[in-house]
């Protein structure tokens, strides 16, 4: 595994983009708060790159985007952007806030982690903390803590002596129906599914219950359930790609119906004891027919193949010298221990499985990119998901994308635009332009040339707010445990 220098390295360099403050010859009733001139702006849907461009910034939203000229713009702050390159805030749609009380703290020192990478929007999938976590989006957008954006499904939903402390656990309608009035409740942005309790005919429950009070459904599957029946009942997102490779077996339907039966017997089998049959039933016409109805129905995938590399290479791979564990609480660095115990404690035929199963994950995702299946880019960073750096993760996760076989393009748009769409905020983020949200990563060389040169950061603009390599380079210090 690689060690993250690359990001730190240009986090820590005191070489940063000039700021400086401006007094006009004339006044101006409403003066911007920033401009950024002569940029090479990243048009993440077109794939295309508009040269010299002015972008122009009052609060947090953006006012101006336009062909530089001999025009003059007043305003508090400049940054001069000629030769780099400037693209939306990365956007990762899967990371966790847990581990209750004791790991606050801990979970909001990795908030700057997130900006330091790019990264001005993530999509907390279920934890313990939210109270933790609106608290946090509150003192963000007042300007006190600065952090990315966030949307939140607050506490997961599952089953009975559900295995995540803080989840919702039903299994009958009138449980389903308290389950999302809480939810509702507190104004959750969507519904998180989780499988390690949950029943096969209460998961679809869910889902269908959601869908009529008009609220997103994500999450893992039961291997109980088929994921057309899920797609069908409204299911807008499947979190990694388990349950679409399941849907992939030419013999799903005998696979489904093999686990509802063990499911009554003292050894019910569950999704890691079925993948080898999966594996070896796998058959493209079922994968094309899948694709298909994930299209017709707008359901997405997040694919977090980062995660699954990292967690497939732990018995060969030693993370004690990673830079990036400087940055992570101990507390948090002790929720490791579980996964890679487990990791070590695997035959060596179980650790080729999961490798080749990881490569086949990343064969699946251009074949769905292709078949218009709309891709989220995610990193399951977090507590408990061993070295799965928050920020350094989502980076690996879009190069990644390009790995397995997308165009640069195709995954900025799935760490961006495709983000936005999802959670329904494409009128104000996701992209470059007047009356976006000012979520802006400036860099130094182009990202559609080459998908690694999103490493190559010179500033992050958050909520309308620069910060320069030494900003960046601060906040990493300031929670850099000693």
């Amino acid at each position: 595994m690689p060690h993250y220098r690359s990001i730190l390295a240009g986090a820590l360099v005191l070489l940063g983009a000039s700021f400086h403050a401006h007094t006009p010859g004339q006044a101006q009733a409403a003066p911007y708060d920033l401009v950024i001139s002569h940029a090479n702006l990243v048009d993440v849907v077109s794939g295309s790159v508009r040269p010299d461009q002015v972008v122009a910034i009052r609060g947090d939203v953006i006012r101006v985007v336009e062909k530089a000229s001999a025009k003059k713009y007043v305003a508090k702050r400049y940054l001069d952007a000629k030769g780099k390159f400037l693209m939306p805030g990365l956007w990762d749609m899967h990371v966790h806030f847990r581990g209750g009380d004791s790991l606050v703290q801990a979970n909001q020192n990795l908030l700057p982690l997130y900006l330091a990478h790019g990264i001005t929007t993530v999509r907390d999938a279920g934890g313990d903390m939210t109270p933790s976590v609106f608290r946090w989006r509150r003192q963000m957008q007042a300007g006190t803590l600065a952090g990315p954006r966030i949307f939140t499904s607050g506490p997961k939903i599952d089953g009975p002596q559900a295995y995540w402390p803080g989840s919702l656990e039903v299994e009958t309608p009138a449980q389903i129906a308290k389950a999302l009035d809480s939810l509702q409740s507190i104004k959750v942005d969507y519904v998180k599914i989780y499988d390690s309790k949950i029943s096969g005919e209460a998961y679809l429950n869910v889902i269908a219950a959601a869908e009529k009070r008009g609220m997103k459904t994500t999450g893992h599957m039961p291997y109980s359930v088929k994921l057309g029946d899920a797609v069908e009942r409204g299911l807008d997102a499947t979190e990694h790609l388990y349950y679409v490779f399941k849907a992939c077996s030419g013999k799903e339907d005998s696979l489904t119906t093999l686990v509802k039966k063990s499911l009554t017997t003292s050894k019910p089998l569950g999704l890691f004891a079925m993948l080898p049959a999966v594996e070896a039933t796998y058959d493209p016409a079922a994968a094309n027919r899948i694709f298909k109805l994930m299209v017709a129905h707008k359901t997405a995938a997040v694919p977090t193949l980062f995660i699954g590399k990292t967690l497939a290479d732990l018995p060969d791979t030693d993370h004690s010298r990673d830079t990036m564990l400087a940055y992570i609480d101990p507390k948090i660095q002790a929720t490791y221990t579980r996964r890679l115990s487990s990791a070590k404690g695997q035959s060596a035929e179980a650790n080729q499985f999961r490798k080749k199963l990881e490569t086949r994950f990343m064969s699946l995702v251009p074949k769905m990119q292709a078949a218009g299946v709309v891709v989220l880019a995610g990193s399951d960073s977090g507590a408990f998901n061993s070295f799965t750096y928050p920020g350094a993760s989502l980076v690996g996760e879009v190069e990644m994308l390009v790995q397995a076989g997308l165009t640069p393009a195709q995954a900025l748009r799935a760490a961006t635009i495709n983000g936005a769409r999802f959670m329904g905020v494409e009128g104000t983020a996701g992209t470059i332009g007047v009356g976006k949200n000012a979520d802006l990563v400036l860099l130094e060389r182009n990202p559609l040339t080459d998908i690694h040169h999103i490493r190559t950061i010179n500033t992050v603009v958050s909520r309308g707010k620069p910060y320069s390599r030494q900003d960046l380079a601060a906040m990493l210090q300031a929670i850099k445990h000693k």
